[in-house]
């Protein structure tokens, strides 16, 4: 199934050493979505060195989450405000790149649309004509092969846990400069949604969404999280998904399989810079959808980038206010599933060790929240 495995060479993979070797983080105060992005995300960049090395005269392309895909105001708010990639932070990002010389970015994401990227973009309240005012942009579901011919194989250097290898949208290798956008959020299984869960959703819903084989396939990747449903037709009623290891069925639980899951798409398909939004956001979960908490807006008014995702993430989950980074699973916030951080870390990808990551701009202790619930 798919094309033949295409591993990361060349120019490509030496930025991805690069990033895996840089543990400085910026923490920038951000409190609306008006100009003051630009401010905090232009003063960011230039606390970790400027972009102008990372992507003059090359394509940027650019993982952003739109959850879901549902796009209906929470608590009178947009979506962006709460729990999906808003467009002031993607409009600020944009002319960041240009202005460091990008020659082209590209916004992807899997979706569970059949619709043009474009066209669900808007939905999602983005300003594509304002985008493209700023220079060349693209954008792609990159649910299936989309506008390649053949899916792009990534094999995963560390072996992997579950997956050995992936086969993704050509997108993610027709980029010289891979970014993740996302949201400063908590989940209900992998405990926090940061820059490296982000990539969970990267795998094409047409190889592993639950109607898989199918490019014509728009449901959501269940399997991957668990097998219940599907364990009594067969080996989950004939799923391979491509790359998949011996042991991809077992153990049956999410909160194993999906941190692992996460820590070898991160493997596969590198991220050179990782931003999280939290200046506004949920106070708990991913999405509207998960139940048994209180949900309201959180406003912890910060904007987080850096050039390594692990210890990116590590300095969110610190300024989320949960006091162990490394904590091990059934303690917050990794109550439900296994740490993804400590397993990124084996894996080689960065350290989530606070003590060996540089924090510039705001420190973590004065914009740590309190509105994240332990």
């Amino acid at each position: 199934m798919g094309a033949a495995m295409r591993p990361l060479v060349g120019a490509e993979s030496a930025v991805a050493g690069d990033s895996a070797r840089n543990a400085k983080v910026s923490i920038l105060s951000c409190r609306g979505y008006g100009r003051e992005v630009k401010a905090a995300m232009d003063q960011s960049f230039d606390l970790l060195g400027g972009l102008g090395s990372l992507v003059k005269g090359k394509t940027v392309t650019v993982k952003i989450n739109l959850t879901g895909s549902k796009f209906e105001p929470l608590f009178g708010r947009p979506v962006g405000e709460s729990y999906v990639t808003h467009p002031a932070t993607a409009m600020a990002l944009t002319a960041a790149l240009f202005t460091a010389g990008a020659r082209r970015v590209r916004f992807v994401e899997s979706t569970q649309l059949r619709q043009a990227m474009e066209k669900t973009l808007v939905d999602a309240g983005f300003d594509w004509n304002a985008l493209q005012a700023l220079g060349p942009v693209e954008a792609e579901n990159t649910r299936n092969l989309g506008k390649g011919r053949n899916y792009a194989g990534f094999k995963v250097p560390s072996g992997g846990h579950l997956f050995e290898s992936f086969e993704l949208n050509h997108a993610y290798a027709d980029t010289d400069v891979f970014v993740s956008l996302c949201k400063l959020k908590t989940h209900g299984t992998t405990g926090i949604t940061l820059t490296m869960k982000n990539l969970f959703g990267i795998t094409p819903n047409a190889l592993y969404g639950d109607d898989a084989p199918s490019e014509d396939g728009t449901k959501g990747r269940g399997r991957l999280h668990n097998l219940k449903g599907w364990d009594n037709q067969g080996p989950a009623a004939v799923f391979d998904p491509p790359g998949s290891k011996r042991d991809f069925f077992v153990p049956n639980d999410s909160g194993y399989r999906i941190p692992r899951i996460v820590t070898d798409v991160c493997g596969a398909r590198p991220i050179h810079l990782g931003i999280i939004d939290g200046i506004t956001t949920l106070n708990w979960a991913e999405g509207p959808w998960v139940k048994g908490r209180s949900q309201k807006i959180a406003s912890p008014g910060v904007l987080i980038c850096g050039l390594n995702p692990v210890a990116t993430d590590t300095v969110g989950t610190a300024v989320m206010g949960f006091p162990d980074v490394r904590a091990v699973r059934g303690v917050p916030p990794f109550g439900p599933g296994d740490n993804h951080l400590v397993l990124a870390e084996r894996a080689g990808l960065g350290t989530c060790d606070l003590a060996k990551i540089e924090v510039v701009g705001q420190p973590i202790e004065k914009v740590r929240s309190k509105e994240f619930p332990s």
